[in-house]
């Protein structure tokens, strides 16, 4: 069964993806669907005592991961999805489910418990067909299947466990291994679908869409009942468990002839209607990503959202005079905005007129409590004029900042360029914006009860320290960042003061660090050379006693050093430091006494990871981890 006979039967309805995977990306992509990617927000809290079986736990999640979405898109992003497909997938051996090692031990138990061994891999799907009625009601058809792929372990020796295990490819994956790259060295068969493992049934998926639109006419199939108005068995509400929904930065908003998942390096699935295999459209929207990037970048800087925001709508004119532009510059600044999905056109009466999209409102408009207008900026007046010199930083291996700046590249405040106070507060602010988008769900990543001070290295304006003390009552932090930085902090104060956030000045590099009993370093670690993050690390492990946590947040890369591209393109700035890997971070710390024990990926900016400074007198978990009748998690 192909798919390509099925494609024809999708033209001209929306296709959507409800996960961030690039796995099942790559796999759907290759197979020649065209769709849009809407990573779901609900959040897998099923009780997973109530399934009698991990494959039910499988599908369940899946099916609630797709009717989020169905559900979101057509007031989130003004559209209305004809298919929405979820997918969830789990391992289990012996009755248990593996969940991701949180170190390298735990990791030689997983492989130990699959050696010899033969395991399940199950994946759950959930294909979700929206019918739109009159009005705003929705109908919701849901099709769901799962796939069970037998795979057996050869008998690992110790020699050849730990190798795979300092490979650190096991670290980041449900089971502790990755089957289609080095860990398909430890199996020795695997019975049913290759991609189920991997993390999709591809097989199954292209039969059950056989099933859907190619039925014969007389049969009561599911292409009848989308081809009529006929009464569908309804799924109109997410179930309880579904119901714990948090927002998260960074889904894909806009429309499907524009869409871009940045941190999968994706430039857009396109409409049904562009959906030749012979166009190159991702190498298309790649020679015009630049000129998206700048549209935002003027928009922000000329103020248009916070002009559209002081009022419910504006003509083009209106916007041109509040902006001081031509109106045929703003003209064409709007459209292409709305192309974006940045912005909205709608006909009122005989006039048109332009507004924020919800997003952009959120995300855009400079005083909002999650805006990334400080942060637009820098890329604008600081990041542009770098990669403007991307050839010479290639060929030279090194900064270009004197070349679009005149000057090297010193730290930012201890430059005479950044002298100036507005300078200094223009660098901050952008700090700042990020600092307030990733900080909810940097700050509740983990439980951080167990301790009771804390210390932000490098914290600048005391944003993600706030969010700290919010989601942990308790928890008192101090902001350690130079001297002018602290100064200049009080452009930045909250609205109501937190008694539970202090501020020290001084070097990290130089000066004594503040004691604590958690340290954080948000966005520090990627900046600076080896030589530096030791002179770092060293007095930080010196600072910690036993069972003193580091709370790491950066952009990770997969082990694979293919995403996130975010990371990687931020790499060609050609700073002294480098991306790395949760493994290579992992190394890292470990090096200087610290043990991983915890990763979480937000699907927001910053991804984060906890480390615990270790007794070398005591080999034991520091740190336990709660057992459930079933443990749970998934490969992807």
């Amino acid at each position: 069964m192909l798919l390509n006979p099925v494609i024809s039967k999708l033209s001209g309805k929306l296709v959507v993806l409800a996960s961030a995977s690039p796995r099942r990306l790559e796999i759907l992509s290759n197979a020649g669907l065209r769709f849009e990617v809407v990573p779901s927000w609900f959040k897998e809290t099923l009780d997973k005592s109530l399934f009698k079986n991990p494959y039910e736990y499988a599908v369940e999640t899946a099916k609630q991961k797709a009717l989020e979405v169905a559900q979101r898109m057509p007031f989130k992003h003004l559209k209305t999805p004809d298919i929405v497909i979820g997918a969830d997938t789990v391992v289990t051996v012996d009755g248990l489910i593996l969940e991701k090692p949180t170190d390298k031990q735990d990791a030689y138990r997983m492989l130990s418990r699959l050696s010899g061994k033969e395991h399940s891999v199950f994946t759950g799907v959930a294909i979700v067909i929206c019918h739109e009625n009159t009005g705003t009601d929705m109908d919701y058809k849901v099709v769901d299947f799962y796939e069970e792929t037998k795979v057996k372990f050869a008998e690992l020796s110790e020699e050849m466990l730990w190798e795979y295990i300092n490979s650190g490819e096991p670290m980041d994956k449900a089971g502790g291994y990755g089957i289609q790259a080095l860990g398909g060295m430890l199996v020795e068969y695997v019975q049913g679908d290759f991609l189920n493992v991997v993390g999709f049934p591809l097989n199954h998926f292209c039969k059950q869409l056989g099933l859907i639109f190619n039925s014969p006419p007389e049969s009561p199939s599911l292409k009848n009942k989308w081809d009529s108005d006929a009464s569908w068995t309804l799924v109109n509400s997410l179930s309880e468990g579904a119901a714990n929904v948090e927002v998260k930065l960074l889904e894909n908003g806009k429309d499907c002839s524009r869409t871009s998942m940045q941190d999968q390096n994706v430039m857009g699935p396109e409409c049904a209607k562009c959906s030749r295999q012979d166009v190159p459209h991702s190498i298309i929207n790649l020679l015009d990503g630049f000129k998206a990037s700048k549209t935002l970048f003027t928009a922000s800087k000329l103020k248009v959202f916070d002009v559209l925001n002081s009022s419910e709508s504006l003509t083009l004119e209106e916007v041109a005079g509040q902006i001081n532009a031509s109106v045929l510059g703003t003209e064409r600044l709007l459209e292409a905005a709305v192309s974006l999905g940045l912005l909205e056109r709608v006909k009122q009466r005989d006039t048109t007129v332009y507004r924020n999209t919800e997003q952009a409102s959120r995300f855009l408009v400079s005083d909002s409590p999650m805006s990334l207008h400080g942060y637009i900026l820098h890329c604008n007046d600081m990041v542009w004029p770098l990669f403007s010199h991307l050839e010479n930083a290639v060929v030279e291996g090194i900064s270009q900042h004197e070349r679009a700046f005149g000057k090297k590249n010193e730290d930012v405040f201890q430059d005479a360029y950044y002298s100036k106070d507005e300078v200094k507060i223009r660098f901050m602010d952008a700090m700042h914006s990020i600092a307030r988008v990733t900080g909810k769900d940097v700050a509740t990543a983990f439980d951080l009860s167990s301790y009771k001070t804390a210390c932000d290295i490098g914290g600048c304006t005391g944003a993600m320290a706030y969010e700290l003390t919010k989601a942990h009552p308790g928890l008192s932090v101090i902001v350690f960042d130079l001297p002018q930085v602290i100064e200049m902090r009080r452009h930045f104060k909250p609205k109501e003061e937190d008694d539970m956030v202090s501020f020290v000045a001084g070097d990290f590099f130089k000066d004594d660090l503040p004691k604590a009993d958690l340290y954080i370093l948000a966005r520090i670690l990627h900046d600076w050379s080896d030589e530096k993050l030791h002179v770092l690390l060293s007095k930080l492990s010196k600072m910690c006693t036993p069972g003193c946590g580091l709370l790491v947040s950066e952009i990770f890369l997969d082990e694979e050093r293919k995403r996130p591209s975010r990371a990687l393109l931020q790499a060609l700035s050609m700073t002294e430091g480098k991306q790395r890997s949760t493994t290579e971070y992992s190394d890292l710390l470990e090096k200087h006494g610290f043990t991983l024990r915890h990763i979480q990926h937000t699907d927001n900016l910053l991804d984060a990871m906890l480390f615990v400074k270790e007794d070398p007198n005591d080999k034991r978990t520091l740190l336990g981890c709660s057992s459930a009748s079933i443990e749970t998690a998934e490969l992807e």
